[in-house]
């Protein structure tokens, strides 16, 4: 929403925007756009007179404000809608779904078409730190002159008006579907009915188009069976023991030093990719999400190398394994992983980063506040993501809206004395303080703001 305001901004609109709790970077960079913010959803806001409400899917019935526009019958719409009528009408549209890496691929995909003189419009579920805004409406050039624009495509559902994923309102015409695997139990009973809203985006799709699809995923497999009319480009790890399929994918990737990989593109190699030290890029997962973001590039002709080259000067979105500081020898990271499969690829991430240094440990700090975890959905599966770490502190709510529905103790009992359970953000930062030790990595998790536990531990640690 925060960047739909800042395009709104950018086409000349004056944009106001509320919300329950306004916090950084998005507040921040919102302010500097010259959108005012107001805390809380009163009605008094009505008062404004704007020409349209835009609605996020965080209002429910009942927010006092929805009721107030509902009551007076004055004019609203989803973000989306919104989105894909005044601003995607027209352009070549390139979209980044899955249930992980989404940001972070998004921003890689933007960052190729940008260093290579393309000037896309673009949308991205976070900060990118080659960026000055999250969202940007995009500039014709001698380049772009189909308006290209990337955007984050989210499965979870438009408003409560509009059950359907945000990502049917895009009409890609360049698709990436990272992976799918089961999330967002709020709103979905089970993966089938994300399959079928990853479906209903396929069908979106026109036939000159293009899906990138992760060849190692059995749930994107049943999606595209269900019917594809475009054309299908598949990218993974060639893996003939473990493949779902008989055929490698078209666009694969060998191993080279500090996870930078050389790409192959029908077994021949066609580009290498050699990160920036500084830039937080590592793991697996980012290679793939990189893999994905080269093939989605070459659909609309920029090649292989030019992306690559491209990406060995992408700096990490914020809130992407993001140092936050360093203190006595410790290094402190903010992360935003909170899906089981996130933090597990984000843990083994952060520890081949450290492979060569023996004596450093990682110190996962844990908040499992999603939708999903609060649910209880997940819960047997934190220990086995968490089983990278040296030492885990992790936090649950024993009340408010963010109280987890679950021990979050028992759940992680399984640990042993490697795990402990808080109910209380100072005792928590106690024992992260006591435990530290130079040379420690401590890894903070959470998709919300934590208490501003990150500055506070580097503030302790001093």
């Amino acid at each position: 929403m925060g960047g739909i305001a800042a395009i709104a901004r950018q086409a000349g609109h004056q944009v106001t925007g509320c919300d329950a709790n306004v916090y950084p970077p998005m507040s921040t960079q919102l302010e500097a756009q010259g959108i005012q913010l107001i805390e809380g959803f009163s009605p008094d806001q009505i008062s404004l007179k704007p020409d349209l409400f835009i609605i996020g899917n965080v209002v429910s019935r009942g927010n006092p404000l929805m009721e107030a526009i509902l009551e007076q019958g004055l004019p609203y719409q989803s973000g989306p809608q919104w989105l894909g009528e005044q601003v995607l009408q027209g352009k070549h549209v390139l979209a980044v779904a899955g249930t992980h890496g989404k940001t972070t691929t998004t921003a890689m995909l933007t960052w190729i078409l940008q260093a290579n003189g393309f000037e896309p419009g673009y949308l991205i579920g976070g900060v990118p730190n080659n960026f000055d805004v999250s969202a940007r409406l995009g500039e014709q050039t001698a380049k772009s002159k189909s308006h290209y624009f990337v955007i984050e495509a989210d499965e979870y559902d438009t408003a409560f008006f509009d059950k359907r994923s945000k990502f049917v309102h895009y009409r890609p015409r360049t698709a990436i579907l990272n992976n799918l695997e089961f999330d967002h139990a709020d709103i979905f009973a089970d993966i089938s009915a994300i399959e079928t809203q990853f479906h209903h985006l396929v069908r979106t799709v026109p036939g000159s188009g293009c899906l990138i699809v992760n060849a190692a995923e059995e749930s994107l497999k049943r999606v595209i069976d269900r019917g594809c009319w475009s054309t299908v480009d598949r990218f993974g790890v060639i893996d003939r023991a473990n493949a779902i399929s008989e055929v490698d994918p078209d666009w694969s990737l060998k191993d080279t030093q500090n996870d930078g990989f050389k790409v192959l593109f029908k077994s021949q190699e066609v580009a290498e990719v050699v990160w920036d030290q500084d830039a937080s890029v590592t793991g697996r997962h980012n290679q793939l999400n990189a893999l994905a973001a080269i093939a989605a590039a070459n659909h609309i002709g920029i090649a292989p190398k030019e992306a690559a080259q491209a990406l060995g000067t992408f700096k990490n979105v914020k809130r992407r394994m993001e140092i936050i500081g360093r203190v006595n020898g410790i290094t402190i990271y903010d992360d935003f992983a909170h899906h089981p499969t996130a933090i597990a690829t984000t843990v083994d991430g952060l520890r081949r980063k450290i492979s060569n240094n023996q004596k450093a440990r990682i110190l996962a700090v844990l908040e499992p506040r999603s939708n999903t975890m609060k649910l209880g959905v997940m819960k047997s599966q934190l220990p086995d993501s968490l089983k990278d770490a040296d030492l885990v502190f992790a936090y649950g709510a024993s009340s408010g809206k963010d109280a987890l529905g679950w021990d979050l103790k028992e759940s992680l009992a399984p640990m042993g004395a490697k795990a402990q359970a808080f109910d209380d953000l100072e005792k928590l930062m106690a024992a992260v303080k006591k435990e530290a030790n130079s040379g420690d990595m401590i890894l903070v998790m959470s998709n919300g703001g934590f208490g501003g536990v990150h500055r506070k531990l580097l503030e302790m640690l001093k």
